[in-house]
């Protein structure tokens, strides 16, 4: 009986190792483990015979079933390891190392910025380098040098926010101009764009904002000059259609004055859209732009420029209200709020 118990016995490991190369699967191998090493397996039904034994050939008959179970155990689970090892492989099987990875979410250039780089573009295409300075700046520099004494009553226009006595966050960049005129002679043609400050927050006004101030000096410049250059740079940034008309104005640092109006984005210079009054030109069909005017003998004579010999003209925008227009924002406060769904609109 212990002789037919252990061919048995033996017989199991064969057709174990015989059938678990048909495993094709993790489930069909647990199949054949259950059917095997189960409760009610095959092994479990030869250990019944071991009941019927005498005592002299039960340890070596028990000896010989550990041994056949652990040999089943062995061949099950290197088969198992055999399948995860072909799982992985196909898994790596359909990707290719040289396509294009997943692209990181990106942000993107704000709206004003967007703005200032065009402007700068388009004005640097005309000739005009790019300056920058200081924006805390001195009296002398944001004033005065700009025919501002402490008592001109265009102070009061700039609301300014002093720093102390003498030193103040700048109001505009027309201190870069002075600056550049200190340390160059002419002819000089640069544009200043930056941050300024003023003491105003209202609907349309921010404390902070962005100018781009112009300047050009030489010999013989004359108002012709300043419209040809300013036509052209609306033109370009707006559209080669853009209607540009210049009204009399008044800067202490320009003599003429004026400011720059272009034919309405929105209605198209007609004052009305679809026969509502528009919005963003109030039934006139012309928006303000910029200002501008030839440079005052005065300012020549602060930086050491002789007025009989040379002549200029200024110009400066914000870039808030150009992007405004060029991108069809209604409410300043959209620039600052950091809403990420108005400013991925710009991705």
């Amino acid at each position: 009986m212990l002789k037919s118990f252990l061919e048995g016995l033996d017989g199991l490991t064969l057709e174990c190792e015989a059938r678990r190369g048909q495993a094709c699967s993790l489930k069909d191998l647990e199949s054949l483990r259950v059917e095997f090493l189960g409760r009610k397996g095959k092994l479990a039904g030869a250990m019944g015979a071991l009941a019927q034994m005498g005592p002299e050939d039960k340890p070596a008959a028990g000896k010989k079933a550990n041994e056949v179970k652990n040999a089943l155990v062995a061949l099950l689970e290197s088969r198992q390891a055999e399948l995860e090892a072909l799982a992985a492989k196909d898994a790596l099987s359909g990707f290719d190392p040289s396509l294009p990875g997943r692209r990181p979410a990106c942000g993107s250039l704000h709206p004003v910025t967007l703005a200032m780089q065009e402007i700068c573009e388009v004005l640097t295409g005309l000739g005009f380098e790019v300056v920058s300075g200081p924006e805390v700046e001195n009296d002398w520099h944001n004033f005065e040098a700009l025919n501002m004494p402490p008592d001109h009553p265009a102070r009061d226009m700039q609301d300014t926010l002093y720093v102390s006595e003498r030193m103040l966050l700048r109001t505009h960049t027309s201190p870069l101009q002075v600056r550049t005129m200190l340390s160059r002679k002419p002819p000089v043609a640069v544009i200043a764009p930056g941050k300024v400050y003023r003491r105003d927050s209202d609907l349309t006004h921010t404390p902070m904002f962005h100018q781009i101030e112009g300047l050009l000096v030489d010999k013989n410049v004359s108002m012709a000059d300043l419209r040809g250059t300013l036509t052209a740079f609306v033109r370009q940034l707006f559209g080669a259609h853009t209607n540009v008309r210049f009204r009399p104005s008044f800067f202490p640092f320009t003599e003429p004055s004026a400011e720059v109006d272009i034919s309405c984005m929105l209605c198209g210079g007609e004052g009305h859209v679809k026969g509502e009054p528009c919005r963003v030109c109030k039934k006139t069909g012309w928006v303000e732009i910029l200002g501008c005017g030839m440079v005052d003998p005065n300012v020549f004579a602060s930086v050491g420029y002789d007025p009989e010999a040379v002549s200029g003209f200024a110009f400066g925008l914000g870039v808030e209200r150009v992007a405004m227009l060029k991108y069809g924002i209604g409410d300043l406060r959209m620039f600052f709020e950091n809403d990420v769904r108005f400013l991925e609109q710009f991705s």
